[in-house]
């Protein structure tokens, strides 16, 4: 590749991270005023976690009908992209604009959100696929990171002058994705590697569950989002009840929860480098051991010196999403080709179904165990996630060939 080339992959690259990071701002938009729409619309503990369940459910559906209809093949990958990060913005818009005065509606304006999303983050994933090889554990990363960042930009719109101020905040969200989607239509094209989709199919499901080690991959995956998205959605209100117990203003809570969420995205990239050269198993394993100790630990420490829960919670942040793309990257690498496209959608699927039952969890425990042990059981996704890729790392060492015996 001449510099020339080289230049453009790594500007059209980056500018796609921007426009994927833009988009993804409307994940946790309405999650990060709760408090405020909590107030308005009289929600109890399920009503909150439906403001984010609404979005993984949407995003669920998107991705299984993407995949059944092969739109990945049907729409050239720009257009999806960018077609669905304006309808992202729209949706998260409407909800200030129209559905103030009815949690239903903004429910349903939530779950068209995360349909919506179903065409930005796989379908970026894909474009960026167009123009990496053997670098493609850097790219994945960006885009990991890109997502990290998104996500957690809503706190940081929150805590600059959101509070109290949710439509102002869903507002800004939903001007940020346009922006990105805006960076797209000018910006992002496709490389020189486009491919046809992997295809999903659903009589192809058998074949992937009986296939040892990309189930054990997906199992990893699964001890992955048992405690990634209820880390991520319940952050905040854990932050805002220790803080308010040394008098820190919810403002506070706000920075470092954008600043906890955010760091994993320099986490993803940084992962994903290193598990281009020591193993994806071994990049995994490690980022769960430090994220379960984490959260097994940081209720020990609710409501003590603010500082101190900060550190944690910015340690926890950077390593629970560093691992996130190379179960990807695993299942791609370990499963049949005529089998990919099901995989992966059935590991996407599987991971964000998952993830309803843990964020509906978090307010049950801790209105039965306070605030001190309710995260500790978001652990058991890790030591499970643990165990599945070091077997698949002992599989893979055992089915390698012996190296040859080296002449006298």
């Amino acid at each position: 590749m001449t510099i020339a080339n080289s230049g453009a992959k790594w500007r059209t690259l980056l500018l796609l991270s921007l426009a994927e990071l833009l988009a993804m701002v409307v994940w946790f938009s309405a999650s990060a005023v709760t408090n405020d729409l909590a107030e308005l619309w009289s929600l109890g503990d399920s009503g909150k976690a439906w403001l984010t369940m609404s979005v993984q459910i949407g995003f669920v559906v998107g991705a299984l009908g993407s995949a059944i209809l092969t739109l990945a093949d049907r729409i050239p990958a720009r257009q999806f992209f960018i077609s669905a990060t304006f309808i992202a913005a729209a949706s998260t818009a409407l909800i200030p604009l129209i559905a103030a005065d009815s949690p239903t509606l903004a429910m349903i304006l939530r779950f068209l959100t995360g349909v919506s999303l179903a065409g930005v983050y796989p379908v970026g994933m894909k474009i960026m696929a167009t123009w990496t090889t053997k670098d493609r554990g850097l790219g994945i990363g960006l885009i990991v990171g890109a997502l990290t960042v998104g996500s957690a930009a809503p706190h940081l719109l929150n805590a600059l002058g959101g509070i109290g101020q949710w439509q102002r905040v869903l507002y800004l969200a939903a001007g940020l994705a346009a922006i990105g989607g805006l960076i797209g239509l000018f910006f992002v094209h496709e490389g020189p590697n486009t491919t046809k989709a992997a295809k999903f199919s659903a009589g192809d499901v058998r074949y992937v569950l009986t296939d040892k080690k990309v189930m054990l991959a997906n199992l990893g995956y699964l001890g992955h989002m048992w405690e990634l998205y209820a880390m991520w959605a319940w952050l905040f209100a854990f932050l805002t009840a220790s803080f308010a117990l040394q008098n820190v203003s919810v403002q506070w809570a706000g920075f470092v929860t954008f600043a906890a969420i955010a760091i994993g995205g320099v986490g993803s990239v940084l992962a994903g480098k290193v598990a281009d050269n020591i193993g994806r198993s071994t990049v995994t394993s490690a980022s769960m051991l430090v994220s379960g100790v984490c959260a097994l630990i940081i209720g020990f420490f609710y409501g003590a010196n603010p500082i101190l829960v900060s550190v944690i919670a910015l340690i926890w942040g950077a390593f629970i999403v560093a691992d996130s793309a190379q179960f990807s990257a695993s299942v791609s690498e370990l499963a049949d080709k005529r089998y990919l496209g099901t995989a992966l959608t059935l590991q996407t699927s599987m991971g964000f179904l998952l993830t309803l039952f843990t964020i509906r969890m978090i307010p049950t425990l801790v209105n039965r165990f306070t605030w001190n042990w309710a995260f500790a059981f978001l652990a058991i996704g890790p030591v499970v996630g643990i165990w599945s890729m070091q077997t698949l790392k002992g599989l893979q060492e055992k089915s390698q060939p012996l190296a040859p015996a080296a002449a006298d």
